[in-house]
């Protein structure tokens, strides 16, 4: 009776984990099979080109939505990368363990609110400031790039935190014997032993500023042109897909499943690379 259970058991996991398996292979073809067509009709140099006007000129270039989803997640990575890490570096090795029980659940509070509270918050509070203090319209790069930093730090804090904590004793112990100060062993050895989590972090943080849709589209302006700066309004491909779908049609709703793709190959991509960084010996 107990094999029995055993068996059974090992069975129900695997269906599980088949299930799950098959969900992403089935998600993958039909994504494929929507939008492999139109890139096939209009070739990558169109598809990749300058214009994105689908209604009006039948144009599906999505090179600008590109330029505007690097320039959002690059912004929010050059905000929230630094602050995350020393967050995590706060919370590792100085923070009194009192200070430790608030922050760690505030910070798992911040993963949990919804992205488009977010957003809302952004287009009340952030949009205001930058339109007062900065110019433009105040929906932005900016803007965006703020509110993504935001949403990126639970991950990258806490993946790096756990990086940090997870080392042997002896290495901090060791550079502390050799006459180091606290900081001289976190900036030489702590953090050098612990690159492969904190690049990991990073990486899936990226990951996760690259897939948002809700925020950002209150943020952004959703502008489909190239930016001349950072106060100017711009539509990332997520926006473009999460705007227009809703009513595409199509060459136009292939053009959007195209879209999906090229946003699958950057995930995956994304992806990857955190768990070969994660699996690397140190």
């Amino acid at each position: 009776m107990r094999k029995f259970k055993e068996k059974l058991s090992g069975r129900v996991f695997f269906a599980l984990a088949f299930s799950s398996i098959s969900a992403l292979a089935l998600i993958t073809v039909f994504i494929l099979i929507k939008g492999l067509p139109i890139i096939g009709k209009i070739g990558l140099s169109e598809f990749f080109g300058m214009t994105w006007a689908p209604v009006s000129q039948n144009k599906f270039g999505i090179f600008p939505m590109i330029v505007g989803t690097v320039s959002v997640t690059l912004g929010a990575a050059l905000i929230g990368v630094p602050i995350g890490i020393c967050c995590s570096i706060f919370l590792a090795e100085y923070a009194p363990a009192a200070v430790r029980n608030i922050f760690r659940p505030a910070i798992q509070l911040l993963a949990g609110i919804p992205s488009v509270v977010y957003g809302f918050w952004g287009l009340i509070f952030i949009v205001p400031l930058i339109r007062e203090y900065l110019g433009g319209p105040g929906l932005s790069i900016l803007a965006g790039a703020i509110i993504l930093a935001i949403m990126i730090l639970p991950t990258v804090i806490s993946i790096s935190e756990v990086s940090l904590l997870s080392l042997p004793r002896q290495y901090k112990e060791g550079a502390l014997a050799l006459g180091m100060t606290h900081w001289q062993t976190i900036k030489s050895v702590l953090l050098p032993s612990a690159k492969s989590g904190i690049v990991a972090a990073v990486i899936l943080g990226i990951g996760r500023a690259v897939g948002e849709t809700m925020a950002v589209i209150l943020v952004l302006g959703n502008a489909p042109a190239l930016p001349a700066s950072l106060k100017d309004s711009v539509r990332t491909l997520t926006t473009n897909i999460g705007i227009e779908m809703g009513y595409a049609s199509g060459d136009h709703q292939e053009a959007l499943f195209a879209t999906g793709i090229v946003l699958f190959i950057i995930i995956m991509i994304l992806n990857s690379t955190a768990q070969y960084v994660t699996r690397k010996k140190h």
